[in-house]
């Protein structure tokens, strides 16, 4: 089929009271102008195509109108990210194209093909990120890329992303204020790739410090991140305060109460001192916070503060009053230091601690929580909806907290932990739990839907499914689903496609684990964090079915999948070989599996060079920037590798991203040193490549997927 690029012309309705976009017919205007500028950069101008804004529901939801006839194509929505969402479905579904991190696979048909569609988000809000993403995915990124992700969060339909990057900024004048020095304030922060557990209470200064340059750069790009947001009318989640302060701050005043906290294995000296709720300093510093990044980037309606995560409060065990109590004016405090900058402000809170740490966070500690803080100004994010089922083996917090005990809530999932790149997400979950919430009797106060992922490119699949399930009300049917998806993504669906993507579904695609990860990506087992991932002989079979129709599929996102699936392959074939050589020792025969293992992933690492995801050059690249001097380039760079490598404390290969470079420069050679004399060593080189620039040397093959074919066929 034809491409045709020429032009868009669009359409108003009539505005009812019930309207996002409301206003006067400028703001119709910017409506579809934002939504236009989305689909132009990501699609480019397309012909016969009209957009219009609708009103939404008298419940004020967002809601969509797609309506192609005789060749020409209407889509109507009621915000921008609803035209651009209901844009996106219409070429997955009807046009069989796809765009997604990895790539997009566009077939814009001449003639637009027949669709009448329509349909309401049960949800006002349609939450994406994880403060994680901000240190796992995020922390280098420049503007071009940041666009890239809002247009995508656009054409998914998010309406609600995460916005803390600045925050940093944000608080040094603060500290500046209260009379803080310079060096005493930045040497406070973390190197920027560990920024979220800065920002959570769980580490200060740990491969840091940041400086000005850093600052205003940082300031520069969250205007251009909150414009870009605004005009597409997202309400950004800003950062607020959550009572973590410099040990400086209580220097120079010792009449300041404040509690220390542990996370982590780091040393005391690392981790955070966390205010007492019953000091007039957690207000005023929070007023400050809320006052200076209003004052720098404008009004924000939702602040996100969280003081308790993956910590407990020192409390006496047993002593359930104290405890109660205690949590009370915590709450109290962290709500009454954001209203008193805004008064308009709703505190948002993630709400991943009180799954994770359940026996803690029974119900009656949470009700103490959110006692002090009014109903209609807090919503909280249930964070993390997979893992009671598949890690913490609970009910839902949702049930437990019985819908969060009349607080607003969203419902979300963490998809991935660390932006590993492992398969892995129960698919069936996905497409089912959050209508079971919507049917419940919590569903009162259930405003949101969303996913939060802690890193970004990995799994697309989840990522597709969620962006639908923000829209409906009922579960989806996942095997008519993956139908329309494999058409959308590779340009069709025939029965060996059907049943290559049967074989992922019911392998790496009906688990989740926390930590799917490789016995080669940590040397040896791992018992703290033991890892795990869903890739089997029928992983296998889906494989070998996959790449035989390469002959039928020209798709970009075709290819993509066929060097991740082949590549993840053989990487199991060669942790076969590792397990045995571990067992065998520093023995003949262990050196001997040891080499097969490192010549399969050698080959491992020169398929994923061609991977437009997967290599390490990316994340180094995009680290060392154009800005700063190399001294600067070099810091945070090594901050960079340090994140997906050592990270920090009890926290070593946690993030394990399965990339072109880092196999070949690190994982293999850590392999050889663990099996070599010098063994012992092995702490001290891992510090030497992180402190020493990287350069690229792999090779990618000519023919990638010939060339995974002849070593799949040829396996042993």
């Amino acid at each position: 089929m034809m491409k045709k690029v020429i032009g868009i012309f669009v359409s108003f309705a009539l505005v009812p009271l019930f309207f996002s976009c409301k206003g006067e017919k400028s703001a119709e205007e910017k409506c579809i102008n934002a939504a236009q500028g989305v689909i132009e950069r990501t699609i480019g101008k397309l012909e016969n195509v009209s957009f219009k804004t609708i009103p939404t529901t008298e419940e004020g939801l967002d809601r969509f109108e797609i309506e192609a006839t005789g060749g020409l194509l209407s889509i109507g929505g009621s915000s921008p990210s609803a035209i651009c969402y209901a844009m996106d479905r219409y070429l997955r579904e009807a046009c069989g194209s796809m765009i997604c991190w990895s790539g997009s696979k566009l077939d814009i048909p001449e003639i637009w093909p027949d669709w009448d569609e329509e349909a309401v988000s049960p949800y006002e809000l349609r939450y994406f990120l994880n403060v994680c993403t901000f240190g796992y995915t995020t922390p280098y990124w420049g503007w071009e890329r940041w666009s890239k992700e809002i247009d995508w969060m656009a054409l998914h339909g998010v309406n609600m992303p995460l916005a803390s990057v600045a925050a940093e900024a944000i608080a040094k004048r603060v500290w500046l204020k209260l009379g803080l020095e310079a060096d005493e304030i930045d040497s406070f922060f973390t190197g920027a790739a560990h920024l979220p557990w800065h920002r959570m209470g769980n580490l200060n200064r740990f491969d840091g410090p940041l400086d000005d340059n850093w600052h205003n750069s940082q300031i520069e790009l969250q205007h251009k991140i909150l414009d870009r947001m605004r005009e597409l009318g997202m309400e950004p989640v800003a950062p607020a305060f959550a009572g973590f302060i410099p040990p400086a701050l209580m220097k120079k005043h010792p009449e300041i109460q404040a509690r220390q906290l542990t996370w982590g294995g780091f040393p005391l000296e690392d981790n955070a001192c966390v205010l007492s709720p019953d000091s007039p300093w957690f207000t005023k510093i929070g007023k400050l916070f809320v006052r200076e990044w209003e004052k720098e980037f404008g009004k924000a309606k939702y602040w996100l503060s969280d003081s308790f995560n993956e910590m407990k409060l020192p409390v006496e065990e047993g002593d359930d009053e104290g405890k109660h109590k205690l949590l009370a004016e915590y709450g109290k405090a962290i709500y009454n230091s954001i209203s008193a900058g805004d008064s308009d402000a709703i505190w948002v809170t993630q709400g991943w601690t009180f799954g994770y740490q359940h026996d803690f966070w029974d119900p009656e500690s949470l009700k103490a929580m959110l006692s002090g803080v009014p109903d209609d100004k807090m919503i909280i994010i249930d964070l993390g909806n997979d893992y009671p089922k598949w890690v913490w083996h609970t009910e839902q917090t949702w049930k437990v907290q019985e819908g969060f005990h009349g607080k607003k809530w969203i419902f979300s999932y963490v998809p991935n932990f660390g932006g590993k790149v492992l398969p892995t997400g129960d698919l069936d979950m996905y497409a089912t739990a959050s209508a079971e919430a919507l049917a419940s009797e919590y569903s009162k106060n259930l405003v949101g839907f969303g996913s939060a992922p802690e890193g970004l490119e990995n799994n697309e699949i989840v990522y597709e499914l969620l962006a639908d399930m923000g829209w409906t009300r009922e579960s989806i049917d996942i095997d008519r689903w993956l139908e329309s998806y494999c058409r959308a993504r590779y340009g069709f669906c025939d029965n060996q496609m059907r049943e290559a993507w049967k074989l992922l579904h019911k392998s790496v695609y009906s688990s989740l684990y926390s930590y799917p990860r490789f016995t080669w990506q940590t040397v040896t087992h791992d018992r703290r964090r033991v890892s795990r991932h869903g890739i089997d002989d029928d992983f296998g079979k889906a494989v070998k079915i996959f790449l035989s129709l390469s002959d039928k599929c020209d798709s970009p996102l075709y290819f993509n999948d066929a060097v991740e699936f082949s590549a993840l392959y053989l990487a199991e074939l060669a942790d076969r070989h590792y397990e045995k050589a571990l067992k065998l020792g520093r023995t003949e025969k262990g050196r001997e599996e040891l080499g097969k293992t490192v010549a399969i992933l050698s080959d491992v690492d020169r398929l994923l060079a061609s991977h437009p995801l997967h290599r390490l050059d990316r994340w180094i690249s995009d680290a060392r920037g154009e800005e700063g001097s190399a001294l600067e380039k070099d810091r945070r760079e090594s901050n960079a590798k340090r994140l997906i490598t050592t990270w920090g404390g009890w926290q070593e290969d946690y993030a394990a991203r399965f990339w072109s470079g880092l196999i070949r420069d690190y994982y293999i050679p850590r392999l050889e040193i663990h099996f070599s004399e010098k063994a012992g060593m092995l702490d001290e080189w891992e510090e030497e490549w992180i402190n020493t620039p990287y350069h690229s040397n792999t090779k990618p093959f000519d023919s990638p997927l010939e060339v995974a074919k002849e070593l799949i066929a040829n396996e042993k």
